[in-house]
């Protein structure tokens, strides 16, 4: 039956579990000294002036409670000697024996998390709507989160659910007990219900111990509509991410509140993809770029501390504010393969945060240490529901199909799968795209259970293609498509191309050394063998989230003739069986359709 909860309930704190080992570590300070009497108070009836406060924090689970596989499972460290190894990393019984270590021996900590901590799940979560990741959440002593743009994925209605509990509406309850709804607020600070013109949900929550208080403030990318599905955020409208950081702020203040940390749901690119880079190397941010830098330049120096998300990168930096103060900015990379461990000073006298204090470090989520039982317990129990559904093969590899490189092999099995089920739709069909932030993992040849090496089953599917996006067919004329393969490197995806995932009858050359839409060269452009004709018709297969012009593709929103057909995952499975066998897996695709030249 329906489960009921509070809005914001108390936390209910778990116990500790002592693991074996700390994480390896990346560290950032803004160092300085503090006054003589900057102690933590560890007894007495005289609380020091000076008391350190732990914020652990993460961002982008996504609904990753198992270990990821491939490269969404390692993380990448720089040795002393210039060199870099990858260590693998990430799983929730993982995550919470790291994140129960680290609170050892601390009287005041918290734990945040910057959005994303759902949508786009492998199937052991997806499948269930994702209750068994928020299950997972309370368990991890979650505190607050900000909301991502994947809160959106199946709507503001269902985001709610999962923050005050209830059965799903369609699909009912999965359990005797139901579903409880999230221990935790989540902030959407920025996210305003069109007739109301309010936040659906908190904006701020403040964090209290004894006489130590910490306000959180929790924004989404203001471009979230942009790369969620039409339906997922209907009735609602994202407002600057700055504005409204600086609103709050005032707010917050006015209330006594001057400690201050931003949860956003937004990031950067640091120049290197290891997580234990120093950014600040050559001075304070010079090591990041992307859009994080300005939001940082811009927000109040109210505010302490940022925890961003969403590029899945990992980074330590201070970035000065408005100021010119450097302030720390963090990122724990994405799928619980990190976790951040940031030192908060809090001057009782000022009730502010000393931020020439604080001090972070970006720590590893190794395999070496040991499972949390009530974790392993979690999965196990949600794995058995998931099973009948979860094991049955739909395919056969021959090797691993990842989903890395600016043309992904699993990007073009895809493109390819949606080819040949748009022409089971209409033998017209041309040719098909795939968008890149859609491919969510790849598939490795390497058995996850008893299935077999080279077996493919409908969960590693779900865990490629997990949106439930349909198959949709448009036309096009020969011009717009020339247009749409141009807005993967101009408009808004100028400073970062997104680049579509091509059927095998589509060819061109990606000059990366010219800039905006010439770096698409035209000429170049093949169907089949042939250039394109800007004044015939196409026929293209695309998912629903590109067929509503998403990811900056405002020209694929104006296809005509439209024909909705099954779900993408439905036409993946449905291509793998037709095309392999135990005898003759399917070999992956070369990812030689696009020449890029550098």
């Amino acid at each position: 039956m329906p489960a009921t909860s509070q809005p914001y309930p108390y936390r209910r704190r778990a116990y500790r579990l002592l693991a074996a080992a700390a994480g390896l570590a990346t560290v950032g300070a803004l160092a300085a000294a503090l006054p003589a009497d900057a102690h933590e108070n560890t007894g007495g009836h005289h609380p020091s002036r000076y008391q350190d406060v732990q914020l652990l924090s993460f961002n982008d689970l996504h609904g990753n409670l198992e270990p990821p596989s491939g490269s969404s499972g390692r993380v990448t460290e720089l040795q002393a000697d210039g060199t870099t190894k990858t260590i693998d990393a990430g799983g929730v019984e993982y995550l919470a024996t790291h994140l129960r270590e680290a609170r050892q021996g601390k009287a005041y900590s918290i734990t945040a998390a910057g959005g994303d901590m759902v949508g786009a799940s492998p199937l052991v979560s997806g499948l269930f709507h994702d209750e068994p990741t928020i299950e997972a959440l309370n368990k991890l002593d979650l505190d607050v989160t900000s909301v991502g743009n994947h809160e959106f994925d199946e709507g503001a209605k269902e985001l709610k659910r999962l923050q005050y509990g209830g059965c799903h509406p369609t699909d009912g309850c999965y359990t005797d007990e139901g579903f409880e709804g999230a221990e935790f607020p989540y902030l959407a600070a920025n996210v305003l219900d069109e007739k109301t013109n309010t936040p659906i949900l908190k904006p701020y929550w403040v964090w209290k111990k004894k006489d130590v208080r910490i306000g959180f403030i929790g924004v989404t990318l203001e471009d979230t509509p942009g790369v969620v599905s039409a339906d997922g955020v209907k009735g609602l409208k994202f407002k600057d991410e700055v504005e409204t950081i600086n609103k709050y702020a005032k707010v917050l203040r006015a209330q006594g509140v001057n400690s201050i940390v931003a949860l956003i749901h937004e990031g950067g690119l640091p120049a290197s993809g290891a997580y234990n880079y120093d950014c600040d190397s050559s001075g304070a941010g010079s090591g990041i770029s992307g859009p994080i830098v300005d939001i940082a330049k811009n927000i109040t120096p109210s505010v302490d501390a940022l925890v961003t998300g969403h590029t899945h990168a990992a980074y330590v930096c201070t970035i000065p504010d408005p100021s010119g103060k450097p302030r720390m900015v963090t990122s724990a990379a994405s799928f619980g393969r990190l976790y951040t461990d940031t030192t908060l000073t809090y001057d009782r006298l000022t009730g502010d945060i000393v931020r020439t204090a604080v001090k972070s470090a970006n720590h590893v989520v190794t395999r070496t240490v040991a499972k949390a039982p009530d974790m392993t317990e979690l999965i196990g129990r949600w794995n058995t529901l998931a099973a009948p559904v979860g094991n049955r093969p739909i395919g056969y590899i021959s090797a691993d199909v990842p989903n890395t490189g600016t043309e992904s092999p699993m990007g073009d099995l895809i493109a390819d799968a949606q080819l040949a089920y748009g022409r089971k739709l209409d033998a017209g069909t041309d040719l098909a795209l795939m968008n890149p932030g859609g491919v969510r993992a790849g598939l490795t040849y390497a058995a996850k259970g008893a299935e077999g090496d080279g077996v493919v089953t409908y969960a590693e599917g779900f865990t490629v293609q997990p949106f439930s996006n349909t198959v949709n067919l448009q036309d096009f004329t020969g011009a717009q498509l020339i247009q749409v393969l141009k807005e993967q490197v101009s408009g808004t995806n100028t400073a970062a191309p997104k680049i579509l995932q091509p059927s095998a009858n589509l060819t061109y050359t990606l000059d990366l050394t010219k800039t905006g839409a010439d770096r698409v060269v035209t000429d170049s452009i093949r169907l089949n063998g042939a250039a394109i004709d800007p004044a015939a018709t196409y026929r293209v297969a695309t998912n629903s989230f590109l067929a509503g012009g998403g990811d900056g593709f405002t020209t694929l929103g104006q296809g005509t003739n439209d024909l909705v057909g099954s779900d993408d995952l439905a036409a993946l499975a449905e291509y793998l069986t037709a095309n392999s066998s135990a005898s003759g897996p399917l070999a992956p695709p070369a990812a030689n359709r696009i020449t890029i030249v550098q």
